[in-house]
Order: structure tokens, then C-alpha cells, then sequence
């Protein structure tokens, strides 16, 4: 069964983003190694962060992301950064015509988008987008898993990681602590 692992890169204080959605710096260890992870986009990470990452991308077998993610990036040109499915939480369609070969699916809440993602994945694990999308499926209980890039700066308000969760959710102790080059890789399970 697939294992639902929420997300993102993120600044020690807790975002993923500033107010605008720039990324800043959190995007830089992508970019600062001589390992490719991605030719097509010229993402290339240190060796230990190599060894971490491309074993966690491959094991992907779907995401699950907001709509706003979706609208920013145009879904990546029907490109997913990992995994093979995309799972829209949306209460608008997919936009007329848009890559219609596509394996994105347009879903209204978040229960129905990681059961979808989870179906479409099989045996491979959901990755949720961290944020509001993420903050919700983690406070519905549909998270086994928090997974965290942590990138040594501070932004002080922005985006937050967890969205607007208002409720206290436990972790394990990190069961996954690597240090790349500029980067913190952690994995937590959830408490349950």
C-alpha cells in the first residue's frame, strides 16, 4: 500500500514561500552539486543529497497539489517534477485543451485527492504538497509521513509550511536526518 509522504522545501522558521510565492533561496541546493538529478531542468545536488533524493523521487508514483501550484507552474507542462499522476484539488476543471495526454486529474476536496492519488499510485507513495493542500490532508489524518528539505534561512513570514493547520499533530523523532550542501533532509512519521 502506498505510503502518503507530505513535502516541500522550506525555511528553517517554517515557510515555503514568501507573501509574493517567491521561493528565494530555498531552490539554491538544487543547483549547487555536481550530481545530476534531472537533465532536462539542470538540477544538480551534492552527492549525499543525490543518494537521499533520487531514491525518495523514484519511489513516487503521484502527487497531490492545490490548484494555485498548479496555476503557477502551468502543472509543468504536463511534466510532473516526480511521479507519473497529478492530483489537482480544485473546485475549477482542468483548463479547456490543456494537454489533454496528461495524467492530471482535477479532484474537489482533499479526502478525494489523496484517494485518487493513492489508487493511481499503487504500491508507489502519494507525495502531497506542502502548504494549505498539505496542512489539510495532514489535519484529516490522511498523512503517514512529513518529509522536509530544510534550507538554512530565515523569511520570517510568508507561505507556512503546514498552512493554516490550528491544531496540535504529534511526530516521531526523525527517522531521516541527512545533510547535504546548504540543506537538511528530514523524515518524520506521524504519530498516530
Amino acid at each position: 500500500m502506498s505510503n502518503v509522504v507530505m513535502h516541500n522545501v522550506v525555511s528553517v522558521d517554517g515557510f515555503i514561500a514568501d507573501g509574493k510565492d517567491d521561493v528565494g533561496p530555498l531552490f539554491e541546493w538544487y543547483f549547487n552539486g555536481d550530481v545530476a538529478l534531472d537533465e532536462n531542468i539542470g538540477i544538480k545536488v551534492s552527492q549525499v543529497s543525490a543518494a537521499y533524493v533520487k531514491p525518495v523521487w523514484a519511489r513516487i508514483g503521484s502527487m497531490v497539489i492545490g490548484r494555485h501550484l498548479f496555476d503557477m507552474t502551468n502543472g509543468w507542462e504536463a511534466k510532473p517534477p516526480t511521479g507519473d499522476h497529478v492530483v489537482v484539488v480544485s473546485h475549477r476543471p482542468k483548463p479547456e485543451g490543456w494537454h489533454p495526454e496528461a495524467s492530471y486529474h482535477f479532484v474537489a476536496d482533499v479526502a478525494q485527492a489523496v484517494a485518487k492519488a493513492r489508487e493511481l499510485a499503487g504500491d508507489r507513495d502519494v507525495a502531497v504538497a506542502a502548504g494549505e493542500v498539505g496542512g489539510q490532508a495532514l489535519a484529516l489524518g490522511l498523512v503517514d509521513e512529513v518529509a522536509m528539505d530544510v534550507v538554512p534561512v530565515v523569511f520570517g513570514s510568508g507561505k507556512r509550511y503546514f498552512g493554516t493547520v490550528d491544531t496540535q499533530h504529534l511526530l516521531e523523532d526523525p527517522h531521516v536526518v541527512v545533510q547535504g550542501d546548504r540543506v537538511l533532509h528530514l523524515r518524520y512519521r506521524v504519530r498516530r
